[in-house]
């Protein structure tokens, strides 16, 4: 066993070490404290770009694009649609055009005070017979009206003041009056198209 002296100078040893220690540990707990304080303060502008981008990703510049749009004039939106129905219901287009153009000045969703609608004016029940199942998308209406004219024009072998008659007053119509029937409606609406159709071509052939 170790005397008094010496054991007083061993107890001395002992808490200088211990002290010492302490002063170690709390010198590396503000060492970490502060890398910590640091790091956090960094971590918003940094870490976004490297959990969201994948190595080796390249940032660019944001480059700002404008896009202009120009309306089409009413006689020339719907081009492809008619070009289209021409084609599948071999009919001339300037017909069409000049039917929609009478028929609705080229408003898709005009309502007529009889029910007619969309562009080429398609009762309801004549649109279900043309398998339209929507007047107001115009591609449907189009190809409607225009399956229709056609029907109408081989029906009446090809005359075209009576397709139209047939058009506006309906078939019947022109059944019971043996032509264009006597309405003034009827009447000006087949002068119309005639004379939309006389001056399409003309201005084709200039």
């Amino acid at each position: 066993m170790l005397g008094g002296p010496e054991r007083r100078q061993l107890d001395r040893r002992t808490a200088e070490r211990s002290t010492s220690d302490r002063r170690r540990r709390s010198r590396r707990t503000r060492a970490r404290t502060m890398l910590f304080a640091v790091a956090m303060s960094s971590a918003p502008a940094a870490r976004p770009m490297v959990a969201l981008l994948p190595a080796g990703a390249v940032v660019k510049p944001r480059v700002e694009v404008r896009v202009e749009f120009a309306a089409l004039p009413p006689n020339e939106a719907y081009d492809a649609m008619i070009a289209e129905a021409a084609v599948d219901y071999d009919l001339d287009p300037e017909l069409i055009r000049a039917v929609m153009q009478t028929e609705s000045a080229f408003h898709p969703l005009v309502v007529s005070r009889a029910g007619a609608e969309g562009l080429m004016q398609l009762m309801p029940e004549l649109a279900v017979e043309m398998g339209v199942s929507d007047s107001f998308d115009p591609r449907e209406n189009i190809r409607g009206g225009t399956r229709y004219l056609k029907r109408l024009l081989d029906y009446y072998d090809g005359d075209l003041s009576l397709a139209l008659a047939g058009y506006n007053a309906g078939p019947g119509n022109v059944a019971r009056y043996g032509g264009i029937p006597p309405f003034a409606e009827t009447r000006k609406y087949v002068k119309t198209i005639r004379a939309l159709l006389r001056r399409s071509r003309s201005s084709d052939a200039d």
